[in-house]
């Protein structure tokens, strides 16, 4: 018997017509050829399986896997010898976005993959836009063009799939297209004129892509309750029409009645979960089954007009099932693409899945080694076979044969999340030889016995663990591999440098309108756990972002013991913008308001900027510190915003104004007095402000959450002590009551004079209420300080963001924050006390608070390292902060503070306005 072998010869020699009977031939390629001719005889015995049909398989012999592997070792020598050629051959990919934005996660997602298996990547919207596939360079420059949803009208109008080069690959079929989509024309013919049996398909199940799912919900009230009722989407890659070959992704999404949404879960295990394992061993062959006669359909279907059949092309689909109590399945629709739109988008499992499918399948489909025989082919014509063949029982393969089995046994090899669906299975119409279809099939039954049967080795593993994300079952053991594979953000934040899992600090901006983030990160590893900010933080936050610098910290931990190991630590650095100012160099006009249109506090008042008459300076000063006011700017417009000079800002009290005190007078005034505090973090901040005030510098500053006392301010002439309320970190039963806390800051000042020379403020967020204020009244009364100062700063804006971890107030709650605002300033004013109305200051620019997770604190300490030059605020109550002249050496001086914060300067210096008195100047 003779045996000869086609084009693969043609592979090395590079002439068109070179014989195997030649005497000169290559090692690998002579192996090759033996190894055909040997096979020959087992490969007798798999066609007529195939003619049988399934039920007529017979397992393999010991005899017929030492030949595949044999086949196999020579295909693999081959490929070696050729790829040795191939390492320095350019790879090109066209990736044609549509409607999709670059910075779409999908985008992303398809660049960095390809990047990483060196593909050098251009992107355009669609093939009429690209630049280079309009040159000549196009017709044959690149080996892979990706047509994204909305680009697919666009790739079948200007492809030819008739001339596409054999090393090329795209990521539509047509005939599938034709079938499935309404971007080739949404024909479902085949459902109706395929002969014999019914499809196990519906009719709506084609078509358009956007036809809402026709749930058969009919149905369930015939069915068992203990039968199986559930929507699945499995996710499939069809790799060849000719011979059908497709794969089927592990993770499918599920939809039961029990579940509003999907969840993503491995199939094999939710059917075993449901059916028990010989039942659901069953029903994932059914699926296989049902899934194949359509897909068989669809590929065998006779179209009048013919389609020359891409070699390389490749088509993803989305079949959803509907079990209705059968074993047995239906199609309900088919897409062709991947979605999951069943899955939830506010916890990322849409995302998260979409990426992993995404990427598992582009590695399955483009391995690193590249198969661009192409440019060492032969010019001859597709599917040409070399002399010796006809009229012989020897098996031939052409250059077509050979690189679709090149290529299909590189993916069975590879160990990956996907399974063979079905056999290659050979119609009447293929194009294939009989003899590669054999060798086809016994290559797959090959490698998925001996997945079977095998030990997985440490390199599968390792892949296998980043894809059990979903499983029922999660891996245990260590934290072996300590990254991430991914940080999921909501909005989409984009980093720099773009994520890798070996970069540990990344940098992103946000627009001032963005005040929160929701981020996930995934870990490589399933062994390993996520947290973030500390050991035991949660793994999906919603993250407040304050004006200025944020830092977002991800702990990639092993949890296997009581307590976490941090094995890796993650940083984003997140700035946010401050509200987009216009300068004012011409005409313009003054705008006011008192609350902004996104946070009605009181809703029978205007929002938004209005127009403002200015009217001639007041000839009279504030009578108290909670005048009513409103927020002035300069505009070229009221109605928009965005024509503002946000920099020139002010605070307006109605009919009055606050005498804004310069430096010596305040020195003067503070002479001889001391200044108690007793709040949370925003007191603090009044605090720190007044001590920089004071001293022209701020040189020592904490985070304090206990007791402080500075008496070192004012040339040693004024003390300052402050007193943290509510400890509401430590359990109530251990927590200081207001009383106690009260009490043990002022006999922490001693001695106190019952004079205004002392003065007391209390405030803080949104914790005061009226019952406190009669405390301090019970409390000074006691220890004879009835005629001292007490300043009350009343409640202010923040807990208002929807923040993991601590309360968040609803609308009508903090419109009741509101009232008890008012209830607690007319008690402060009913004792005699002053009140700054801190609310009213806050509520109309919520947005503007910077770092804390309650998005409550309008001031922050940062370091400057110099004391020349720092310039006050105008003698007006102007909202930004005060500038440093930076530009002295840094290191010339020891390091001092600055207080920032534009709203927080605000009503601090109303404070000293306040505390001073008759002694302020205008």
């Amino acid at each position: 018997m003779r045996c000869v072998l086609a084009t693969a010869g043609g592979l090395l020699l590079r002439g068109a017509g070179i014989l195997l009977r030649r005497r000169f031939c290559s090692g690998p390629l002579l192996l090759l050829g033996v190894a055909v001719c040997v096979f020959y005889q087992t490969l007798m015995v798999a066609r007529n399986r195939v003619r049988s049909g399934p039920q007529q398989q017979q397992p393999e012999t010991d005899e017929d896997l030492m030949e595949t592997r044999k086949f196999i070792s020579a295909v693999e020598a081959l490929q070696r010898e050729t790829q040795v050629h191939l390492l320095s051959h350019h790879r090109r990919a066209i990736v044609l976005t549509g409607r999709l934005l670059p910075s779409d996660s999908e985008v992303q997602l398809y660049q960095q993959v390809l990047q990483k298996i060196e593909y050098k990547v251009q992107m355009s919207r669609y093939a009429e836009t690209s630049s280079f596939l309009r040159t000549q360079q196009g017709v044959g420059g690149w080996c892979l063009l990706l047509c994204l949803s909305s680009s697919e009208h666009s790739c079948l109008r200007r492809i030819s799939f008739t001339h596409l080069q054999r090393h090329q690959m795209v990521n539509l079929i047509p005939e599938l297209m034709q079938a499935f989509s309404d971007a080739g024309g949404g024909l479902c013919w085949f459902v109706t004129q395929r002969s014999g049996a019914d499809l196990p398909m519906k009719s709506h199940s084609c078509g358009t892509t956007n036809q809402k799912l026709q749930d058969p919900q009919h149905s369930r009230a015939q069915v068992e309750p203990s039968a199986l009722v559930a929507v699945v989407n499995v996710y499939v890659v069809v790799t060849s029409l000719s011979p059908l070959t497709s794969f089927l992704h592990d993770i499918s999404v599920v939809t039961t009645s029990q579940q509003q949404k999907g969840r993503p879960v491995k199939l094999r295990d939710f059917l075993q979960q449901q059916l028990g394992p010989t039942a659901s061993h069953q029903a994932l062959e059914q699926v296989k089954k049902v899934i194949g006669e359509v897909l068989l359909a669809a590929s065998t279907n006779e179209e009048p007009r013919h389609i020359s059949r891409c070699l390389l092309c490749f088509q993803l689909l989305t079949v959803t099932l509907y079990f209705s109590g059968s074993l047995t399945p239906v199609i309900v629709q088919v897409h062709t693409e991947f979605t999951f739109t069943a899955l939830s988008e506010d916890t990322f499992d849409r995302q998260i899945t979409k990426d992993l499918i995404l990427d598992d399948t582009l590695r399955f489909l483009l391995p690193r080694t590249p198969l661009s025989i192409n440019a060492y082919l032969s010019s001859q014509s597709e599917g040409g076979q070399y002399g010796g063949c006809r009229g012989t029982r020897g098996i031939c393969l052409s250059e077509h044969d050979f690189l679709l089995l090149s290529l299909f046994q590189q993916q069975m090899k590879m160990p990956s999340p996907f399974q063979l669906q079905l056999y290659p299975s050979v119609s009447s119409s293929s194009s294939l030889s009989l003899g590669a279809s054999d060798l086809l099939i016994r290559i797959g039954r090959y490698y998925e016995l001996q997945a079977n049967n095998s030990c997985r080795t440490e390199e599968t593993d390792a892949l296998t663990s980043q894809q059990s994300a979903f499983s029922s079952s999660q891996d245990e053991g260590a934290c072996l591999d300590p990254h991430l594979r991914q940080i999921y953000t909501e909005p989409p934040l984009t980093l720099t440098p773009p994520f890798s899992p070996w970069v540990k600090e990344y940098h992103t901006e946000v627009t001032f309108d963005t005040v929160t983030v929701r981020i996930r990160p995934e870990p490589v590893s399933s062994a390993c756990s996520v947290h973030l900010d500390e050991h035991r933080g949660p793994r999906m936050a919603n993250y407040p972002v304050g004006l200025g610098h944020s830092r977002i910290s991800i702990l990639v931990t092993d949890d296997a013991e009581p307590e976490p190991t941090v094995m890796t630590i993650y940083s984003v650095h997140v700035v946010r913008e401050n509200r987009p100012s216009l300068p004012m160099f011409g005409d313009h006009v003054m705008c006011s308001f008192m609350q902004d249109c996104g946070l009605l506090v009181h809703p029978t008042h205007s929002c938004g900027l209005q127009p403002h008459v200015m009217s001639q300076h007041p000839v009279q000063t504030c009578s108290s510190g909670h005048v009513p006011g409103r927020w002035v700017v300069p505009c070229l417009s009221c109605s928009d915003n965005r024509t503002c000079d946000w920099r020139r800002i002010s605070w307006h009290p109605d009919g009055c104004y606050h005498r804004l005190v310069d430096g010596p007078l305040l020195q003067d005034c503070m002479r001889d007095r001391k200044v108690m505090f007793i709040g949370d973090s925003t007191n603090r901040g009044m605090m720190y402000f007044l001590m920089e005030r004071v001293n022209s510098s701020l040189e020592d500053w904490g985070k304090a959450h206990d007791m402080l006392v500075y008496g070192n301010l004012n040339r040693g002439r004024t003390l300052v002590s402050y007193s943290y309320y509510p400890q509401f970190w430590l359990d109530k039963k251990q927590r200081p009551t207001f009383r106690q806390a009260l009490l043990q800051l002022l006999h922490r000042s001693q001695p106190l004079v019952n004079s205004n020379r002392t003065v007391l403020v209390v405030g803080g967020v949104q914790w005061l209420n009226t019952n406190h204020l009669r405390t301090v009244v019970e409390v000074l009364d006691r220890e004879s300080l009835c005629n001292i100062l007490v300043v009350v700063k009343s409640l202010g804006m923040g807990f208002h963001l929807p923040v993991d971890g601590i309360r968040s107030l609803s609308l009508t709650e903090i419109q009741d924050l509101s009232r008890e605002n008012d209830d607690i300033i007319a008690t402060a004013e009913h004792h005699g006390y002053e009140a700054i109305d801190t609310f009213s200051i806050t509520m109309g620019r919520y947005k503007e608070f910077l770092q804390g997770r309650c998005a409550c604190h309008f001031h922050e300490v940062e370091k400057s390292w110099s004391k020349a030059n720092r310039t006050r605020p105008e003698p007006e109550l102007s909202s930004q902060s005060a500038m440093l002249d930076t530009d002295q050496e840094a290191g010339s001086h020891p390091p001092t503070y600055h207080v920032r914060g534009p709203v927080n300067q605000v009503y601090s210096e109303i404070l000293l306005s306040r505390l001073c008195g008759t002694q302020a100047t205008q």
